[in-house]
């Protein structure tokens, strides 16, 4: 297969390109007058310098020169200010339009991709990335017109003066093109590199941060600090391999540029002197050789620009390319009939594993009804309730919501059914007040107080510097582990979702705050569906139904009573064990 060009990455901007069109179209017309008004320039000194070699030059004639060059000027800064603000313009809404794809792209993308991607990766190719975009849809179209507009019309202007000074000044001018040609595959390559290596910076940075207290809970700040070191010297070895090249580069340009005005200086100052040019005519020619070199120079700068924001758009259309695996069908439907859940021989198996996380599973939750889910880590329990919002996709036929096969509904539609509380409480870097509010358009402060109540956070708020308006910090660093689940049930509570899931969301508060929290839930809540996960049997109690797992498969089934009188069972096996701890527990107190 052959190989494709870093360049092809550009497909994916054509459609930003075309509804931007009027801005490139009036930016390159400005930039094509701010460049015409620069060829003009030159000649206003040759005949400046012609009037005043000749000896009979009057200060009209001068005045006329500074007044049409002043002229020429104002021309050229409306020019510049309009290419500036059009081609610059459109870079910037490119940007942030391809930034949004991205947001938006990564939302739906399933949690399977972010099991393997890294944060600081992501984040490091929605901005840094971005930036080398912008300048490849900016900066180096700028460089580009105007360099190819620059180099044809003063090479036209050389030749139509004088062909064979021309010829000579031009001798070097096809190395500078099989230069560029070589560095731009180079470059490439090497800045892909370079951003790789910030990606790696980024990673480790926000793994630090992130684990902050960990990292110093376990005295591993040298180590650490030297993994950071080390990633940031390799950051810096790809940056060096990279100017290395880079830095050649524009010397050797700049020196074959150099040898135009040599050549003109050698062969066009003896026509001078013979009389077969004026002084004027070369001083201008000097001025357009002078100008040629920027064309020169230019494309080098595009090459590079655009070879790094092939670089990063590669990286970017990465991300974009990865399907969205869990999306609505056409036509998916937007209501439920009813609310009762019904699982019929599920079978669950992630990608990178060989056991089944699920094995012929099956369990109904008629409408109105809580049902209870007992096991040891890694049963299965998270798997299972996964499945119903499709966070995790089953096979069709086997998980069916009001009488319909999940997979049938909008996406959004079945999600916002549910209100889940994860056992990995995640709260969002604002105040408890907004984090309760989240998943609400809007939460009247009657609702706030009642939910907060139900969860019992409402008895720490007095603690909290600003009450409900106290910033909780980035994941919630700044409460404790209670504090942050029962906010997150607040969360749950305040969306009033028609089926409700707990999973193992009160693990860490007290058994006798459990029950109670749990109470007031279920009252809360009376005559709508409740999924409690809980490695307590105490909590369990209240469920309807029962189902216990082990290793992916349902090995009991039942209410509370029946459950018990199962003495060989895994739920009698765990009610005795923490039976035993609480009389121990008490006994210790008592003592």
């Amino acid at each position: 297969m052959p190989e494709t060009s870093p360049f092809s990455e550009y497909r994916t901007l054509i459609p930003y390109a075309w509804r931007y069109r009027w801005f490139y179209v009036l930016g390159v017309l400005c930039l094509v007058v701010t460049s015409g008004g620069q060829l003009f320039i030159p000649q206003f000194v040759r005949h400046a310098v012609d009037a005043m070699v000749s000896g009979s030059f009057t200060v009209s004639q001068i005045g006329a020169l500074m007044i049409s060059l002043i002229g020429m000027a104002l021309v050229i800064a409306v020019g510049r200010f309009g290419w500036r603000y059009f081609i610059h313009g459109a870079s910037r809404r490119i940007e942030a339009e391809l930034r949004d794809r991205l947001f938006d792209h990564l939302l739906v993308l399933s949690p399977r991709y972010y099991s393997g991607a890294r944060t600081g990766d992501i984040m490091a190719r929605a901005t840094n990335d971005m930036q080398a975009i912008r300048m490849a849809t900016g900066i180096a179209l700028v460089a580009f017109i105007d360099g190819v507009f620059m180099t044809l019309a003063i090479l036209i202007i050389l030749f139509s003066q004088n062909v064979q000074l021309a010829l000579i000044t031009v001798v070097p001018l096809p190395f500078i093109t099989v230069m560029i040609i070589f560095a731009g595959r180079i470059v490439s390559r090497l800045f892909r590199e370079v951003q790789e290596g910030f990606s790696r910076v980024s990673e480790q940075t926000q793994e630090s941060i992130a684990g902050v207290r960990v990292l110093k809970s376990f005295v591993k700040e040298d180590y650490f600090t030297g993994k950071f070191e080390e990633t940031n010297l390799e950051y810096r070895r790809r940056n060096l391999r990279y100017i290395r090249v880079w830095g050649l580069f524009f010397p050797m340009v700049t020196f074959l540029s150099g040898l135009t005005t040599l050549l003109l200086l050698r062969y066009g100052g003896v026509r001078v002197i013979s009389g077969e040019i004026s002084a004027g005519d070369f001083v201008a020619t000097m001025s357009y050789l002078a100008m040629l070199a920027w064309p020169m120079l230019g494309a080098g700068f595009t090459v590079n620009v655009l070879a790094r924001g092939a670089a990063s758009l590669g990286r970017i259309n990465a991300i974009l390319r990865e399907p969205p695996e869990i999306i609505s069908i056409t036509g998916a439907a937007r209501r439920a009939e009813n609310l009762d859940i019904s699982i019929t021989g599920l079978t669950i198996r992630y990608p990178d594993s060989d056991e089944d996380a699920l094995q012929n599973v099956s369990v109904s939750l008629p409408t109105g009804s809580m049902l209870g889910i007992l096991g040891r880590t890694g049963s299965g329990k998270s798997t299972l309730i996964k499945t119903l919002p499709r966070l995790v996709d089953p096979a069709p036929g086997t998980v069916e919501f009001g009488g319909l096969d999940i997979r049938d509904y909008d996406v959004a539609y079945l999600r916002g059914r549910f209100g889940i509380v994860p056992q990995d409480t995640f709260l969002f870097s604002a105040t408890i007040r907004e984090n309760i509010a989240f998943g609400c358009d809007e939460l009247a402060e009657e609702e706030l107080l009642r939910v907060a109540d139900i969860s019992t956070i409402s008895r720490d708020i007095e603690t909290f510097s600003n009450g409900y308006d106290t910033l909780v910090g980035e994941r919630g660093v700044t409460l404790s582990g209670g504090q942050k689940q029962r906010i997150a049930i607040s969360r749950a509570l305040a969306k009033a979702p028609d089926i409700m899931v707990l999973d193992d969301a009160l693990s860490a508060v007290d058994t006798e705050s459990e029950e109670r929290i749990l109470r007031e839930i279920l009252q809360y809540r009376k005559g709508r569906s409740t999924i409690l996960i809980s490695h307590r049997v105490s909590a369990l109690q209240h469920a309807d139904s029962i189902i216990v797992l082990d290793a992916g498969r349902v090995i009991q089934e039942g209410n509370h009573a029946e459950l018990l009188r199962d003495t060989d069972g895994l739920y009698r096996e765990i009610h005795d064990l923490q039976q035993l701890e609480q009389q121990k527990a008490r006994g210790y107190s008592d003592g």
